[in-house]
């Protein structure tokens, strides 16, 4: 006979113990059934179960070192391209010599940033493999298992219109990223993902269980305005307004092309305040600190009418999520307020020489000595130091101002 002992330590005799007894064991077999029933979904889901919270299944965000999400796949322009121009024979938009890379463990990579690019950053802190490093579409060997945890589709010089960038050479646009992402990429995980997951019965696990899982990251629209609504042409420039207005009608047809094709989070990277660039400061001549506030005003514009659209994403796509990270206010903050940033130069580029587009470094040139203390690394994109704290406030800032309507981090754990 099993006698059972409260905290009071006082016998209780059987017939009072037989309740709980079943209520335990009740518990148990619950517990016991539950059990099976992940460690099912788990063997038919590799290590990780469709169900879970997380991307990285019931530990509840895993031990050190795991991902939080399932990949990430990235599109747009210079600021988060990490090396596809590279393999664009053609293009003048290329950052594969030094100074670019400088201070990467890579070296010259084709980021175009003295170190990490702003994706580079949110990879480390996703927790992504390789140092948070995610492979460029254009290399021949980011096929098969190297996709599972993301590509980058991203080009330097593009734009969200087809036309934006293609005087500069060779660029992959928006669309023709996305249709990389559909004609390449999508099939190749498809493939990778069934024989993977082959046991799992009902679940198509690369649209049920994969992309929802998964960040789309889109960071462009800046070259917009710079190359092309800025640029001089024959013809009369529209209005501002209307401008934007299509380029945000333009933007939303993607998002909408890439919902259709699995994507649900999406992480959208506001312009910059391009006004304060040191290209078109130089441009207008402008010295001393202050930024050519018409350009900004553009720049705005385009973030107002972006954060609208997130707002009225709802009826066009039910049960996606966005997470707007507004670089220009993050940047504009070390402009204003360098000192308490640590920052000394904030309007001057750090490649003392520029080429001829007065965008990019002169190969070979010269550079500042402590690029931790400067805001741009060339003449638009910039330094190692402000791309990680971009990632960093949209990751983990619990501020709208920073990220809307929620940050990086809440997104990702949905």
């Amino acid at each position: 006979m099993v006698w059972l002992l409260p905290a009071s330590s006082q016998l209780v005799s059987p017939a009072m113990a037989m309740p709980k007894l079943a209520a335990v064991m009740a518990s148990l077999y619950l517990l016991i059934v539950l059990t099976r029933c992940d460690a099912a979904a788990a063997g038919a889901g590799g290590s990780t179960s469709c169900h879970g919270g997380r991307a990285v299944g019931r530990s509840g965000g895993g031990g050190r070192g795991r991902p939080i999400v399932k990949a990430v796949f990235v599109f747009g322009s210079s600021l988060v391209d990490n090396g596809n121009n590279n393999f664009l024979n053609s293009t003048g938009v290329r950052a594969d010599y030094l100074p670019y890379g400088v201070d990467f463990p890579l070296g010259p990579s084709g980021r175009f940033s003295n170190g990490r690019n702003t994706i580079d950053a949110l990879g480390e802190l996703l927790r992504l493999p390789r140092g948070g490093r995610i492979p460029p579409f254009a290399d021949p060997a980011t096929r098969g298992r190297a996709a599972l945890h993301g590509v980058n589709f991203a080009s330097g010089g593009s734009g969200i219109l087809d036309s934006t960038g293609q005087d500069t050479g060779k660029v992959l646009s928006l669309k023709q990223q996305i249709s990389n992402f559909e004609a390449v990429t999508l099939p190749d995980l498809g493939a990778t993902t069934a024989s993977t997951h082959h046991q799992m019965k009902g679940h198509d696990f690369l649209h049920d269980c994969f992309l929802p899982k998964t960040l789309f990251v889109i960071g462009t629209g800046g070259n917009d305005y710079l190359l092309n609504y800025y640029r001089p042409r024959s013809t009369t420039r529209p209005q501002l307004s209307d401008f934007t207005r299509s380029l945000i009608t333009k933007l939303s047809a993607h998002l909408q092309r890439l919902y259709a094709l699995g994507a649900r989070k999406f992480v959208i990277f506001s312009i910059q305040p391009m006004g304060c660039t040191p290209v078109v400061r130089a441009s207008l001549n402008v010295t001393g600190a202050g930024c050519v506030e018409p350009v900004n005003g553009a720049a705005l514009l385009f973030n107002g009418e972006l954060r609208s659209l997130v707002d009225a994403a709802g009826p066009r796509m039910p049960g996606a999520s966005f997470a707007v990270v507004d670089s220009y206010k993050i940047i504009k903050d070390l402009l204003d307020h360098p000192r308490e940033h640590g920052i000394r130069e904030t309007y001057r580029a750090c490649c003392s020489e520029m080429g001829s587009s007065g965008v990019l470094c002169r190969k070979g040139g010269p550079i500042c000595r402590d690029r931790t203390k400067y805001v741009f690394f060339d003449g638009l994109h910039p330094t190692d130091v402000v791309n990680a704290r971009i990632a960093r406030k949209g990751f983990g800032s619990e501020s709208p101002r920073d990220a809307y309507p929620i940050n990086v981090k809440k997104l990702a754990m949905l």
